[in-house]
C-alpha cells in the first residue's frame, strides 16, 4: 500500500461510523430515537448509535507534505479501520429542542520504504473527532410534519502519528494535528407519509475555523411497530480547512442504514 494511500485513508477519519441506528419519527426531526424518555419536566429525550458507510474525496497535507488529492472508497477505509462510533442524541420541550452529533474514528496504516536506508517501514495512524452541539426552534409543525430552524458549533479534532521502524530512524515518531471549530446553521425536519412511512432529513452549512463546513442528509423510514423503525438513507458531509500546511478539504458521502428501537 502507497503512502499517499495510507494519507488519504488517515484523512478519512470520521466517515466510517460503527453503531446501530439512523430513524427518526414526528417527535424528532433529523435526529433517530434509539431510547426515548419522557420526563416529568416534560422533556422528551432520545439518543441513538448508526452506521454510515461513506467514501471520502478531496485533497490532504499533513507533517510539511504537499497536499494530494485523495479518492477512497469505503472498502479501503473499512480495511484499516481500528476503531469507529458515532452517536446523535437529542432533547426537546415543545418546540425547542437540544441536540448534539459525535462521531470518533481511529484509522492505521503501513508502508515499507524504497531503499530501507532510513526506515523499513512507516506507519501512519489517525484520530478524528467531530462533535456538533446545536438548538432548534419549530417553525412549522401539525400532525404529519415538523420543520426547525437549528444552528450550532462543530467542533474538529484530526491528530497523526507517523512512527518509523527500522533503519536510521528506527523508532523515532512525529505527530500532525490541527483544532477547530465551525458555525453552522439550517434545518432539520420529519415528514409522515402514512402512520408508518415517514421522511427525514436535515441540512446545515457554516464556517469557522474551516472556509466551509457543510452537512446534508435524507432518508426513509419504515415503522413495524411504536417500538422499531428500520431506515436508509443518504449522507453527505463536506469541510474545507487550512492553515499552516495543515490541509484537510474533503467530501464524506455514503448509504446509511439503520435501525431503530423506542423503549
Amino acid at each position: 500500500m502507497s503512502f499517499y494511500l495510507i494519507r488519504a485513508l488517515a484523512a478519512a477519519g470520521g466517515i466510517f461510523v460503527a453503531g446501530g441506528t439512523m430513524a427518526a419519527d414526528i417527535y424528532s426531526p433529523m435526529t433517530p430515537e434509539g431510547q426515548k424518555v419522557s420526563t416529568e419536566s416534560g422533556w422528551t429525550v432520545s439518543v441513538a448509535p448508526y452506521f454510515w458507510a461513506a467514501g471520502l474525496s478531496g485533497d490532504v497535507a499533513q507533517f510539511g507534505l504537499p497536499a494530494a488529492h485523495v479518492d477512497t472508497s469505503f472498502s479501503d477505509i473499512f480495511d484499516h479501520l481500528d476503531f469507529g462510533a458515532m452517536a446523535i442524541g437529542d432533547a426537546r420541550y415543545g418546540p425547542y429542542s437540544i441536540f448534539a452529533d459525535v462521531m470518533y474514528t481511529k484509522i492505521s496504516g503501513q508502508s515499507g520504504t524504497p531503499r530501507g536506508i532510513l526506515a523499513d517501514d512507516v506507519e501512519l495512524t489517525s484520530e478524528t473527532f467531530a462533535g456538533f452541539l446545536g438548538a432548534g426552534y419549530a417553525i412549522y409543525e401539525d400532525e404529519a410534519a415538523r420543520l426547525e430552524i437549528a444552528a450550532g458549533l462543530r467542533v474538529w479534532a484530526v491528530e497523526s502519528e507517523l512512527s518509523f521502524s527500522g533503519g536510521l530512524l528506527d523508532g523515532v515518531s512525529k505527530t500532525d494535528d490541527a483544532t477547530w471549530v465551525d458555525a453552522l446553521a439550517g434545518f432539520r425536519g420529519t415528514y409522515s407519509l402514512t402512520p408508518e412511512v415517514y421522511l427525514t432529513g436535515w441540512g446545515f452549512v457554516g464556517a469557522g475555523g474551516a472556509d466551509l463546513d457543510w452537512d446534508v442528509a435524507a432518508a426513509i423510514g419504515y415503522r413495524f411497530t411504536d417500538s422499531v423503525s428500520a431506515v436508509a438513507g443518504y449522507r453527505a458531509l463536506g469541510v474545507d480547512y487550512s492553515k499552516d500546511g495543515f490541509v484537510f478539504d474533503v467530501v464524506q458521502q455514503g448509504p446509511v442504514l439503520g435501525l431503530e428501537v423506542r423503549f
